[in-house]
């Protein structure tokens, strides 16, 4: 499942073809993804200004001028391409060919831009929904996501007193989306190792008996927004299904510290420990028993 980084690196990719641009022409070429499509969904779309383009956790967040919203989800699979009349971008170093096999061509945007904006989702795990932006707070994929990482109400005080008192691991916590958003199995992993954190330590010990932060939530908080921020950089992970809307990998996955690095040395100057890999609620967890704590 693509994290954070990877669609923030789709939301990116998407902006210049499509925010302050005009829906001239939406085609959904089937009647449901993960979930059918409302009736009205064509209409809905037809005819309205991207005025935004926004992210929230894993989720990216069209505003229409008609004052609803489009919310996307790629899902295990999903990803969008960019075509206009110059063609498709040039494939970098890390570019994966698609198949020309265009069946899955699910949703089609056609932009004032000049630009057809395509969601292709092999596995229809990923889905589309409009709402009123004025019931935002009202809707179920996003009521009750915790804080974004990167924003600035994100800080060691909230996680700390988010992690006050839970009795399990830190690395459960981490990915509980009510504690902090849009965190995913190999972020965690890597923002732990650069915080030197085990990921099997309780989460409650991020904060004091006062519920402030202790010196494990101030390294925590800094990690996560330093290697968030590099993965977003390095345009993500391509583990299996994620592509920027260039058609090119991420790359992130060449700097991983300890995710999918079983047996290799740890990374950390001065020392000689070896990262090892248990499951963790039924998740691989990628760590370095000797310096994470």
């Amino acid at each position: 499942m693509p994290e954070l980084p990877e669609v923030e690196t789709v939301r990116l990719g998407l902006q210049p073809a499509m925010e302050g641009f005009r829906i001239e022409r939406a085609v959904a070429n089937r009647g449901d993804l993960r979930f059918p499509f409302q009736q009205d969904f064509v209409s809905r779309l037809t005819g309205q200004t991207i005025t935004g383009l926004g992210r929230r956790a894993k989720y990216l967040l069209a505003d229409l001028s008609s004052g609803d919203v489009l919310l996307m989800h790629l899902g295990m699979s999903g990803s969008f391409r960019v075509v206009t009349e110059g063609g498709a971008a040039t494939p970098g170093e890390f570019h994966h060919p698609r198949s020309e096999d265009r069946t899955h061509d699910h949703v089609v945007f056609e932009m004032s831009s000049g630009a057809r904006v395509i969601f292709n989702d092999p596995r229809r795990f990923g889905f589309m929904k409009i709402f009123p932006r004025a019931a935002i707070d009202d809707e179920p994929h996003l009521k009750g996501l915790g804080p974004e990482p990167l924003g600035n109400a994100f800080d060691a005080a909230m996680l700390a007193k988010a992690c006050a008192g839970k009795q399990t691991s830190l690395k459960a916590a981490l990915l509980d989306q009510r504690v902090v958003a849009g965190l995913g199995n190999i972020y965690v992993c890597e923002a732990l190792w650069r915080a030197h954190l085990s990921p099997k330590r309780k989460a409650a010990t991020l904060a004091d008996r006062k519920t402030a932060p202790t010196d494990r939530a101030l390294r925590l908080t800094e990690s996560i927004r330093a290697v968030l921020t590099d993965a977003i950089k390095a345009g993500g992970s391509s583990l299996r299904d994620h592509r920027q809307t260039s058609g090119e990998l991420g790359y992130f996955q060449h700097s991983f510290a300890v995710y999918d690095r079983e047996d290799e040395r740890c990374r950390t100057d001065g020392c000689n420990g070896t990262v090892k890999r248990f499951v963790q609620n039924g998740r691989s967890t990628f760590w370095c028993s000797v310096c994470q704590k």
